[in-house]
Formats: C-alpha cells, sequence, structure tokens
C-alpha cells in the first residue's frame, strides 16, 4: 500500500491521546480526552465503512471542543472529513455543517483501514492492555473492535502485510 497517509495515536498523559492524521498535503492534530472510548469508537467508525452503511460518525472530546469525524465510503474510497465544534457538550445534536470544516482527505478505504489498524496495534504493543486501562482509565483496550476491523481489512483489502503484532 501507498504511504500517502499517515495515522498516529498515541496515550500522551493520564486520560490523553493525541491524534495524527496527515495525507502529504495537510495535516490534522488533536489532544483528545478519554470521557469517551475515542479509540473503540475510531475503530468502529473505520469498521463500519467495510458494511452497508456509507456514512460513519464519531466524535473526540477535547474538553470542551469536539471533533466530529465523518466518513462517506464511494466505492473503494473514503471521504474523511473532521469538523470541530467549540463545545461537545452544545454540539451532540448538531449538524456536521455547524461545525468548521478543519481537515478532509478521500482516501482509499484499504489504506485507512491499514493505517488506523497499525496505529492501534502500536498502542497495545506499547502499552499492553495493562498499561492501556492505566493510563486511559475510564475505558480498557478495545480488543474486540480492533480484532474486527483488522479481520475485515483483511478480508476486504487483499492487505498481505503482518499487522504488527500478534492479536490477544
Amino acid at each position: 500500500m501507498a504511504n500517502g497517509l499517515q495515522f498516529g495515536w498515541e496515550l500522551s498523559g493520564s486520560g490523553w491521546a493525541t491524534c495524527l492524521i496527515n495525507d502529504g498535503h495537510a495535516e490534522r492534530k488533536d489532544i483528545v480526552s478519554y470521557c469517551t472510548d475515542a479509540l473503540a469508537d475510531l475503530l468502529h467508525g473505520v469498521a463500519g465503512l467495510y458494511g452497508p452503511a456509507p456514512v460513519q460518525r464519531f466524535s473526540f472530546d477535547l474538553e470542551p471542543a469536539e471533533v466530529r469525524w465523518v466518513l462517506r465510503g464511494r466505492g473503494a474510497d473514503v471521504d474523511v472529513t473532521i469538523y470541530r465544534f467549540p463545545d461537545m457538550s452544545a454540539s451532540f445534536d448538531a449538524p456536521d455543517q455547524d461545525g468548521t470544516r478543519v481537515w478532509s482527505s478521500t482516501q482509499p478505504r484499504g489504506l485507512l483501514g491499514h493505517v488506523v489498524v497499525e496505529a492501534a496495534l502500536s498502542v497495545l504493543k506499547v502499552h499492553g492492555e495493562d498499561g492501556y486501562r492505566a493510563k486511559w482509565v475510564l475505558h480498557p483496550f478495545p480488543v474486540a473492535a480492533l480484532q474486527d476491523l483488522r479481520r475485515l481489512h483483511l478480508q476486504h483489502d487483499g492487505c498481505d502485510l503482518r499487522h504488527g503484532v500478534a492479536m490477544p
């Protein structure tokens, strides 16, 4: 697969993670709070692209702001758009267009699935399940969500890369 898309998820403190996405043209970096099960939401959202629903949405709490990711499947590609809202508690039911578009890109679904799986596996390798829970506090590492996305990605995208570490 091409290296045109980079994605990272790193635990950056107790209850915080740094989320970075870069398509070679633009980069978006957010410091995400543990108030939501953010990594699990991301994994479920990307996995949803392999099903019948063409649009997946999930949000990250930035305390107090929200970034909402909207993934729109278009055949083998995905339009990824990130909207920012000033207050997550006030934007829950707000339409996407009420937010400010802060990043967008169109990528092959297989590449998006690949970089997200790799980032989650990296977190698991660095911290383990116990270390993740100690840092993320409110939520355990989303093992089932990662296994599901990895399985769907390998099954549907023809990716022959090993994807890091063995799954638990």
